[in-house]
This record gives C-alpha cells, structure tokens and sequence, in this order.
C-alpha cells in the first residue's frame, strides 16, 4: 500500500507526519484490498486546519473524507473515522451480495420452452 501525506501553507514535523502515517495506516484493518492512501493536510486557516482522506481500493474504488477541526488532530481523527465508516459499509455490501448469489439465482424465473 502506497501512503502519502502532503502538507499545504505551512509544515508539519517528522514526529506529526509520523503519527499521522500510524493513524491513517490502521484503515487497512477495515478492508485489506486498499492499494493508496493520500492524505493532504491545509495549514492555510490555522485556527481551523483541514485534512483530505483519499484512500484507492482494487477495482477502482475510491473513498474521499474532507474534515475541518479546531486541532489538526481532531480533524485527522473525524476524517478518519468518515473513511472507516465508508470501507466498513462498502466491505458489507460485498459480502452481502456474495452471500446472497445463490438466492438470487433460485428467485429467478426460469424460461422453459414446452
């Protein structure tokens, strides 16, 4: 899994970037198939900083979480928990249509020509 963090308007230091990386890591555990995740966080308002979550999965799945917070790290965490969320409901659908195929299969008609 590639992982990369990008800073805008200001710096972050290596202890930040790394604690960073350790959180947003941990997304893998909700759904082994992601294949990049960028996180790009705004210094601009530095009151109010914003983090983007971009995480890629196999099969051109993309999950996107933008989080605006009075810390970095409350921001970091919101957009976290928002990608969580989308792997996790997104994992249960998958799964769910697996589990049903051969349901599905016995609701449909069959066209038999007498």
């Amino acid at each position: 899994m590639q992982l990369t963090i990008s800073i805008r308007h200001g710096h972050l230091s290596e202890a930040s970037q790394a604690k960073i990386r350790s959180k947003v890591e941990k997304l893998d555990r909700y759904f082994e198939r992601l294949t990049a995740i960028e996180v790009v966080v705004d210094l601009e308002d530095s009151e109010q900083p914003k983090i983007d979550v971009n995480v890629s999965a196999e099969h051109k799945h993309d999950f996107v979480a933008h989080e605006r917070g009075d810390t970095l790290w409350a921001a970091l965490d919101a957009a976290v928990q928002k990608i969580e969320q989308q792997l996790r409901r997104y994992k249960e659908k998958v799964q769910e249509r697996h589990r049903n195929s051969d349901a599905r299969r016995a609701e449909a008609p069959v066209d038999v020509d007498e």
